[in-house]
């Protein structure tokens, strides 16, 4: 039997079979995305719901009012749902959750497809925003909760790459059905989003409950049933199961019971809470959902050549960042500086387009300049900040706390998600503000503020592993010092490690001085 450090990906293999199941989940809220984002600059879209305006790029326009409540009310179904995951969470498990999920994205899907009545339209979008947001909630608990310490970063990154991938088929999708003159130009991207909640559906059948929350219900015996089907044969996993048990019964000496005040009342979860919120939110902050929501609109609306075409593009950049920071980032990268070097170039990068535009105005040498640079914009929020703000947000609860915790950090990040695609249509839309690029002129501040936060208030956890991860904050750390503390069980010391330990993981450490 090989020992930790020697397993390799392959030993785990089963483990990123049910994390590869559940990354499906982000998948269809990708696909979701890029597909209502496209509809909106479709003509066979606009002509039952908008208005002919020859003024225009593309000869018919949505009333700002219609244009945001079709991409907000998603949004807006995603903060309520995250937002209620905890209680959800009390009564059901984490993949009783994603079949109700499944079953919501359908029945939105068939108010959609079967009626042209804006209202229904309406509640299409915030039913299917309800399913998104138990998707991407507690699909992110899932992974968290039952992949080793060490493969946690490249699931996050696979979820994110996923989240994008669907964004980009999507868009595809958009691309090749754009330029039919009739309603089947939306019907048949409408049409797709029935594959993946059936897959999902049927699949996870075959997979094991999240062990962590098994255990965190008293159930053992299974919680240890799950750990021993999703890690290598002949791993101990009575040992994993009695160290989370120990970390679970160890919080739950802080409170006799599990309550969603606990979030806010007890010091040290308030602390964990802000944290989780606070890294969500940084996706809003970089100003990231005005372009993913509408980009193709955008696009059409500032000249841009066949903005369907460049849609694709942008969302392929994106897909190329995640590639580039699975193979190098992820390995040799510090998380606070890699989100606060996205943030900063994401910031600039805004600053500069709308710097263009409202000197140039919209002439065919702005349009080149926004398609690169919002393809480079695309590239560094897709591989510097999302991916590590899902991640941080998922590490930082506490176990006990952790569907309550996750549950309000993701949908307040879904409120932010809202908050930008409801107000965004005020300063793009022609018949509105106008503003077009020069957007990018309120993105920049929110930019530099997300900077300062993750300098000052964000604790490093890379390479951590969640019972360890646990003690820090146990110990009210600073978050200057999370980096280089070595935790062993309740002894612990914040002392630098020398060079030889430091490129050891925290876990090889332990094992060594107990061994010693």
């Amino acid at each position: 039997m090989p020992s930790p450090a020697e397993e390799s990906w392959k030993d785990h293999w089963k483990c990123f079979i049910a994390c590869g199941i559940i990354v499906l989940s982000p998948f269809q809220y990708g696909v979701d995305f890029g597909l209502i984002g496209g509809l909106q600059a479709m003509v066979g879209f606009l002509k039952i719901y908008g208005q002919p305006a020859p003024e225009t790029a593309i000869g018919w326009n949505l009333d700002t009012v219609r244009q945001q409540l079709i991409s907000s009310l998603m949004t807006l179904g995603a903060f309520i749902s995250s937002g209620t995951a905890g209680i959800a969470a009390t009564y059901l498990s984490r993949k009783q959750c994603l079949w109700a999920a499944c079953a919501l994205c359908c029945v939105s899907n068939v108010i959609m497809m079967a009626t042209e009545d804006i209202g229904a339209l309406y509640a299409g979008r915030f039913l299917i925003g309800l399913a998104n947001g138990y998707f991407m909630t507690f699909s992110q608990l899932y992974i968290q909760e039952s992949s080793p310490a060490r493969y946690r970063g490249w699931f996050l990154t696979a979820f994110q790459f996923f989240t994008s991938f669907g964004t980009l088929i999507g868009t595809i999708i958009d691309w090749a059905t754009a330029k039919r003159p009739d309603k089947s130009a939306y019907l048949i991207p409408l049409g797709m989003i029935y594959i993946i909640p059936v897959i999902i559906t049927v699949a996870l059948f075959f997979i094991p409950e999240s062990p962590r929350w098994l255990i965190l219900r008293g159930d053992y015996d299974q919680g240890v049933k799950a750990l021993r089907w999703l890690r290598p044969v002949g791993a101990d996993v009575d040992a994993e199961g009695a160290e989370i048990k120990a970390a679970i019964d160890r919080e739950k000496e802080l409170g006799s019971s599990v309550s969603m005040m606990d979030m806010f009342t007890n010091p040290i979860d308030r602390r964990r809470t802000g944290l989780a919120v606070g890294a969500v939110l940084l996706q809003a902050a970089s100003g990231s959902m005005f372009i993913i929501a509408y980009k193709a609109y955008f696009l059409a609306m500032s000249k841009v050549s066949d903005p369907f075409a460049m849609s694709n593009v942008l969302s392929a950049m994106g897909i190329l960042a995640i590639f580039f920071n699975s193979l190098i980032v992820v390995r040799w990268g510090s998380r606070r500086n890699i989100i606060t070097t996205g943030l900063t170039v994401c910031g600039i990068l805004q600053l500069i387009i709308a710097v263009v535009y409202q000197t140039l105005g919209a002439t065919t040498t702005t349009g080149t300049v926004l398609v690169a640079l919002t393809c480079v914009y695309m590239m560094s929020y897709n591989g510097m900040i999302s991916t590590y703000a899902w991640l941080a947000g998922g590490e930082i609860p506490s176990q006990r706390l952790r569907s309550y915790t996750f549950g309000l950090a993701a949908a307040v990040g879904f409120f932010g998600a809202w908050l930008t695609t409801f107000t965004a249509p005020y300063f793009i839309n022609p018949w509105s503000l106008n503003w077009g690029p020069k957007y990018g002129f309120i993105w920049f501040p929110s930019c530099i503020i997300g900077v300062l936060w993750v300098l000052f208030f964000l604790p490093e956890t890379k390479g951590r592993t969640l019972e360890e991860i646990d003690e820090m904050f146990e110990l009210k750390l600073p978050a200057r010092k999370f980096r280089n503390h070595v935790c062993v069980g309740h002894v612990a010391t914040t002392e630098k490690v020398d060079d030889r330990a430091s490129e050891k993981t925290p876990t090889e450490v332990q094992h060594a001085e107990m061994k010693a």
